[in-house]
């Protein structure tokens, strides 16, 4: 039987459309890194949502969501606990074999978040900065500050396939590292 992260882990998966602060644990994923506002084609155009994304900006004080190209990234896939080092690296061997394709970009991370804060946006990725100001209103309400840094990153997921969905009702879970003030 198929594990559907977004029945099982609602919290992480699920968020509503106004913004709340969640404890993530780590967990395991497949990663490629990257440059731009784009996946890298090729490696994970065949996974159904969700696909993970993080950005970040080296060395900038601020974070212009509106200059995603500018934006070094990480595309994730999320993997079940089960997924170790050992399988990951059996995968990579077989994969690289069956379908003769370079594979060596791919990694095995653990990614341990901490608290965030979370809305759901509804819509176009353009439309994300809006999400993600009401995002920062709501840290700053709530006696807390963003924590981007090298290891803590702004992370995307995306709940809705957009080769199948219209652009308005793409869902996309916006997370943001944040700390006490």
């Amino acid at each position: 039987m198929a594990y559907d992260l977004k029945k099982e882990q609602k919290e992480l998966y699920r968020p509503g459309k106004r913004p709340a602060i969640i404890k993530v644990p780590p967990m395991n994923y497949l990663a490629v890194q990257g440059k731009g506002d784009y996946q890298i084609p090729g490696y994970f155009d065949f996974v159904v949502p969700p696909l993970e994304g993080m950005w970040w900006q080296p060395g900038v004080q601020g974070v212009d969501y509106q200059h995603k190209e500018k934006f070094n990234f990480i595309s994730l896939i999320r993997m079940p606990d089960f997924v170790t080092t050992d399988v990951f690296d059996w995968a990579i061997k077989t994969a690289t074999e069956k379908k003769q394709t370079d594979f060596s970009k791919v990694e095995f991370k653990t990614i341990d978040e901490g608290l965030c804060a979370q809305i759901l946006h509804v819509g176009p990725y353009d439309d994300e900065p809006a999400t993600v100001e009401k995002l920062h209103e709501f840290i700053a309400n709530n006696g807390l500050k963003l924590d981007i840094n090298d290891h803590r990153h702004h992370h995307e997921i995306y709940l809705s396939d957009p080769r199948r969905t219209k652009p308005d009702n793409l869902k996309t879970v916006l997370r943001l590292p944040v700390k006490k003030q």
